[in-house]
């Protein structure tokens, strides 16, 4: 069976999932990459100019996204503080 999954592509190298895939409300932006639901979606039927462009456009994307899932966090933890 291996000898059929040899070569095959499953996910583009280029693909920029950090395997923290929970979404902002807000935005509907993913707070592990800061792709949209769509972005993920497709991902892989996009052509490698996109893919590029989308790329281009995540480092300007993450930085409230990071401040977000830090405060969430916190409060966590605060909550987690409380109950115990």
């Amino acid at each position: 069976m291996t000898d059929k999954l040899d070569g095959l592509d499953i996910e583009p190298e280029d693909n920029p999932c950090q395997l923290v895939c929970s979404m902002e409300r807000e935005s509907g932006l993913c707070f592990g990459c800061g792709r949209t639901q769509d972005e993920i979606s497709y991902w892989t039927e996009k052509t490698p100019e996109e893919r590029q462009a989308i790329l281009a456009e995540l480092p300007g994307r993450m930085p409230p996204l990071i401040k977000l899932r830090e405060e969430r966090r916190a409060r966590r933890r605060v909550n987690k503080r409380k109950r115990t």
